[in-house]
């Protein structure tokens, strides 16, 4: 008589970690934070506050991620907290990302917040660079802190305007249940679009300026991405960059995306970062490409998308052959497969969630 056989051990799971853009997220909370599951129209066109509250619980759920970079997270103000409302969507559905994290408040109804399984992972808000006095501004050498300003010639004059985020990049430690560390930026640089413009001249003006402090704060991050690399720190920048390569025509007037640039895509390899969707994009501008985002373009009735939302990495993290999704509604088979998905995705958000999965984390 033998002995049974050993029973094979199963191979851990991969940290998944996702960013999404929830359009008017804020919209389903009142001030304390309760969801509005009712049916009142939400802020997305056509689509009631329970059926948007409904998709994302879908979305969420089945995105089933360590931890989620939340772009557009509710508000946080004097009457109104990100974390609490995250909290009590979170406990609506039963999400296993319940803990939440909101570093420095926006000065717009779109904050970056982080949602994860506390027993997964040990997150903290840790911002680097020195710190802002009280003009806003720092005197010490190095990278700013990005709730601080950046000195960056915007219009080539040789005087340095000064940047600021009006959502300042979320900076987080992590520590998975492995032991690992990692550290985290989340990310949503200024919108290129022109809006309050009426002329075409004023369209393009303002087209320009925006792409301009789009570019400056790219650059901004790209700084800290730098410093991290160079010290050897396990790094991953997600968020929506409103951005990307080919994207539009005045790219060509500046040389570069601002997701080029953070990606360091002309520095030595130690210090690129890696996402294989803005790898296709760039070697393809004018053939198929992946889409993260999809609009309604009003004058044309018709829709458009784009490749804005991102989630990089650093060159030893790509050593681990992670795993890259855009959970798309259509594109992706396994989401166009499950009817419930796909229309909770169209419903949720005009943006659509991107994972990576890190294999031995």
């Amino acid at each position: 008589m033998t002995d049974a056989a050993a029973p094979v051990p199963r191979p851990a799971r991969p940290l998944r970690l996702a960013t999404y853009n929830v359009e008017w997220f804020n919209a389903l909370f009142d001030d304390r934070g309760r969801p509005w599951d009712d049916a009142e129209p939400s802020a997305r066109y056509q689509i009631t506050r329970a059926q948007q509250l409904g998709a994302l619980g879908i979305v969420f759920s089945a995105l089933d991620a360590d931890g989620v970079m939340v772009i557009e997270a509710p508000d946080t103000n004097s009457r109104r907290s990100t974390v609490t409302a995250l909290q009590n969507f979170a406990g609506m559905f039963g999400l296993r990302t319940r803990a939440v994290i909101h570093g420095f408040s926006s000065e717009t109804e779109q904050e970056i917040a982080f949602l994860y399984d506390p027993d997964r992972l040990v997150a903290e808000h840790a911002p680097l660079g020195p710190p802002a006095t009280t003009a806003g501004l720092t005197q010490s050498p190095g990278v700013p802190r990005f709730d601080t300003a950046f000195r960056y010639d915007l219009d080539t004059d040789t005087a340095p305007e000064l940047i600021r985020f009006s959502k300042p990049p979320l900076e987080l430690a992590i520590t998975t249940s492995a032991g690992l560390r990692l550290r985290l930026i989340g990310v949503h640089a200024k919108s290129k679009a022109p809006h309050g413009a009426g002329t075409p001249d004023q369209i393009m003006r303002l087209s320009i300026e925006n792409r301009r402090k789009q570019l400056a704060q790219c650059i901004w991050i790209r700084a800290r991405v730098q410093e991290q690399l160079a010290r050897g720190d396990s790094l991953i920048v997600m968020g929506d960059f409103n951005d990307g390569p080919g994207l539009d025509e005045y790219e060509r007037l500046f040389g570069h995306s601002g997701v080029e640039i953070v990606l360091g895509t002309e520095a030595e390899p130690k210090l690129r970062l890696t996402d294989p969707h803005a790898a296709m994009a760039l070697q393809s501008r004018v053939a198929m490409a992946p889409t993260t985002a999809r609009f309604w373009h009003g004058p044309k009735k018709r829709w458009f998308e784009a490749l804005l939302d991102f989630v990089m990495v650093s060159p030893d993290l790509a050593a681990r052959a992670p795993d890259w999704r855009i959970w798309h509604p259509f594109n992706d088979p396994s989401c166009a497969a499950v009817p419930e998905l796909r229309e909770a995705l169209l419903q949720a958000s005009d943006h659509f969630p991107v994972s990576v999965d890190l294999p031995g984390l």
